[in-house]
């Protein structure tokens, strides 16, 4: 049977973290640029004043301040690759997909080799079920950055939605050999792991990256149910028991009664 299908639903990947998108450009700008007149300096440094105050905006959670200190900042600096950037993880964060990629594809228009932006743009494809447009982005996120082990995951989910479970797992495992201690690489692979019916080593990844994460609730979850499909009964209840705790104490209400309704149903 298709793992994502089972009678015991596991978390698809719009409800998990499977990867997590770039952090926004963090550091606060100054203004570099002499430009020819002094309203033109002075539009620039309100600019960065705007970027700078949304920017934060976003490390307090004032996500619709910070959309709105953005767009202010780009209306009078239109060329700025970074406020496009942020403009667009604002939208990726607040769910507005279609946006991100908008502002993401202006900030590569500015500057093309800007791998962050690529990556994200990637992952917002993927949330939108546009898995070749992933693996491209992710791909050239790579080429611009080898060492970017979050768009080594990104491509690898793509892969993995495509059916390509072998590239998939060859994705996790280089983004593994750059990060070492990344939960999302060891957490997605162990989803891999289980749509090619591989089991224990799915079990084993989940267990690395609750090592790693040990609030990882998802983890817990899918680490429950491989161990019901291993007929490890005891552990599997535990397992989606710890699961339901950590989902209840997140606030996750629907996951919380997911893990909830596998216990009961795996106790009949």
């Amino acid at each position: 049977m298709n793992w994502t299908y089972q009678k015991i639903t596991i978390l698809g990947f719009a409800s998990t973290v499977v990867m997590g998108i770039v952090p926004s450009v963090n550091a606060q700008k100054l203004p570099t640029q002499l430009r020819e007149s002094v309203q033109l300096a002075q539009n620039q440094t309100t600019a960065v004043e705007l970027y700078n105050r949304g920017v934060d905006k976003i490390e307090a959670g004032d996500f619709q301040g910070a959309l709105a200190d953005f767009k202010q900042a780009l209306r009078l600096d239109p060329n700025d690759a970074d406020t496009y950037y942020n403009l667009g993880y604002v939208y990726h964060t607040l769910g507005n997909y279609d946006q991100a990629i908008e502002r993401y594809s202006e900030a590569i228009r500015i500057n093309p080799n800007f791998d962050q932006a690529y990556s994200n743009r990637g992952y917002a494809y993927f949330v939108l079920k546009n898995y070749k447009e992933a693996v491209a982005d992710a791909s050239k996120a790579i080429a611009i950055n080898s060492k970017n082990d979050t768009a080594y995951i990104s491509r690898g989910n793509a892969h993995d939605e495509l059916g390509e479970h072998q590239l998939a797992l060859a994705d996790y495992q280089k983004a593994l050999s750059i990060n070492p201690n990344n939960a999302r690489a060891y957490y997605n692979r162990g989803l891999t792991y289980n749509r090619i019916n591989q089991h224990q080593r799915a079990g084993a990844d989940y267990s690395q990256a609750i090592r790693l994460k040990p609030a990882f609730a998802e983890a817990f979850y899918n680490r429950g149910l491989t161990q019901f499909y291993l007929n490890n009964t005891a552990e599997a209840i535990k397992d989606l028991q710890k699961a339901a705790e950590l989902f209840q104490k997140q606030g996750r209400k629907e996951n919380y009664q997911s893990a909830i309704d596998a216990v009961s149903t795996i106790g009949e």
